[in-house]
C-alpha cells in the first residue's frame, strides 16, 4: 500500500513514524509546503520502508498514492482534502476539515458525491477507555445516564503565532469533548450555555480568544453534559471522561499519570504527569491511524466519517456563540 503524507511537523512527524510500523504500508510519500523539513522527516525514519520525500505538496496528486493523510497546517486541510477526493484517494485528515462550518459542509457534500471515505482524526475515539466506557453505557451497567462530564486540560498555552488560525478554544479543544460526548451516548446535544474566561496571556484576549472555558450540554434524552478546557494547567495534561448513572458511575482516564492530587496526600513519588495530547493517547493515535489502512484495504467501514466532524463543528459553533452572546443556544439555529 503506497500511502501519502502532506505535513511534516509535530503530528505529522508521529503519523509518519506510525504508519512504517504498519506491515500493509509498503512505501510512505511524504510532502509539506517546506521541502527541506520533509527531506528531513525522511532521513529519520527507518530505512527500508520505502520512504520518499517529494518537492512540494502539488507532487503527491501525482504520485499514485492508495490513500493520503493530511496532518498540514489547518489552513490547508479543505484544499487538500477536496483535491484528494478529485484523485480518488480515500483521506485521513487530522480536525478540521475546513476552518469554518461551510467549509466543513462543502466537504460533506464532496465526499458524499465522490464516494470516496474521509476518516477525520477525533483520536479519543480509539482511546481504549472511552471505547470502554461506551461499551458499558451500551450494555445497560450503568442503567440510565443523567450526567456526562468531559476535560480538556492543556499543561501550557500554544505560541501567540497559533492562536488567530486555531478557530478559538471551542473550535480547537473542546470540539474533541463533544465529539466524544456524541460517540460515547449515542445521543445528539440539542442545546448549549458556554462561558469563557481570560485569566492568562493578553494575546488571547487580543486575538478574541479565551484561555478558559465550559459549557453545559443537554442532550436529546435529557441527560446533562459539562464540558471544561483551559490551556493553563500546569501539573500536567488532563483529559478525563465521567459517566454518571442510576446504576453506576465510571471514569477513563484516571491513572497514575493523572495530574490530580488527591487529599488527604498519601506520600509517595508520584508518576510522571502526562506532557500533552500525543503523549496521553499515543496508543490511540496509532490505532486510528490502523483503522484508517483498514478502510483504505476495503477491510472495515470508515469509523469517523465527515458527517461527524460536522455534527462536532455545529456544536463547537454553538458553544461559541452561546459565549458571544451570553444565551442559551439550541444547535438547530447553527445547522445549514
Amino acid at each position: 500500500m503506497r500511502i501519502g503524507l502532506a505535513g511534516a511537523g509535530r503530528i505529522g512527524a508521529r503519523h509518519a513514524a506510525a504508519l512504517c510500523e504498519l506491515p500493509d504500508v509498503d512505501a510512505l510519500v511524504i510532502a509539506d509546503a517546506d521541502p527541506d523539513r520533509a527531506r528531513d522527516l525522511a532521513g529519520r525514519l527507518p530505512p527500508g520502508r520505502g520512504v520518499t520525500a517529494l518537492d512540494g505538496v502539488e507532487a503527491l496528486f501525482s504520485a499514485g498514492l492508495d490513500g493520503l493523510v493530511v496532518a498540514a497546517a489547518t489552513d490547508a486541510h479543505a484544499d487538500l482534502v477536496q483535491r484528494a477526493l478529485a484523485a480518488g484517494n480515500p483521506v485521513f485528515c487530522e480536525k478540521p476539515l475546513a476552518s469554518d462550518l461551510d467549509g466543513t459542509f462543502q466537504i460533506v457534500r464532496a465526499a458524499a458525491a465522490a464516494g470516496v471515505p474521509v476518516q477525520v482524526g477525533f483520536q479519543r475515539r480509539f482511546d481504549a477507555g472511552n471505547a470502554a466506557a461506551r461499551e458499558a453505557l451500551a450494555s445497560g451497567r450503568l442503567g440510565w445516564l443523567h450526567t456526562v462530564r468531559s476535560c480538556s486540560f492543556d499543561p501550557a498555552p500554544p505560541p501567540p503565532g497559533y492562536v488567530p488560525s486555531s478557530g478559538g478554544l471551542f473550535r480547537d479543544c473542546v470540539i474533541h469533548d463533544l465529539d466524544l460526548i456524541r460517540f460515547v451516548t449515542g445521543r445528539e446535544v440539542v442545546r448549549v450555555m458556554a462561558a469563557g474566561a481570560n485569566r492568562g496571556d493578553d494575546f488571547f484576549r487580543e486575538y478574541g480568544d479565551v484561555d478558559t472555558g465550559s459549557a453545559l450540554l443537554v442532550l436529546d434524552d435529557g441527560t446533562l453534559g459539562q464540558v471544561s478546557a483551559t490551556r493553563y494547567n500546569a501539573a500536567g495534561y488532563d483529559a478525563r471522561l465521567e459517566l454518571f448513572g442510576s446504576k453506576d458511575s465510571i471514569v477513563t482516564g484516571l491513572d497514575g499519570r493523572t495530574p490530580v492530587t488527591a487529599l488527604p496526600e498519601r506520600g509517595g513519588a508520584p508518576e510522571p504527569a502526562y506532557g500533552g495530547f500525543m503523549d496521553r493517547f499515543s496508543d490511540a493515535y496509532d490505532a486510528e491511524l490502523r483503522a484508517f489502512v483498514d478502510v483504505v484495504a476495503g477491510r472495515r467501514a470508515n469509523p469517523c466519517p465527515a458527517e461527524e466532524a460536522l455534527e462536532a463543528f455545529y456544536l463547537a459553533e454553538a458553544c461559541e456563540l452561546s459565549m458571544r452572546q451570553g444565551r442559551i443556544v439550541g444547535t438547530e439555529e447553527v445547522r445549514r
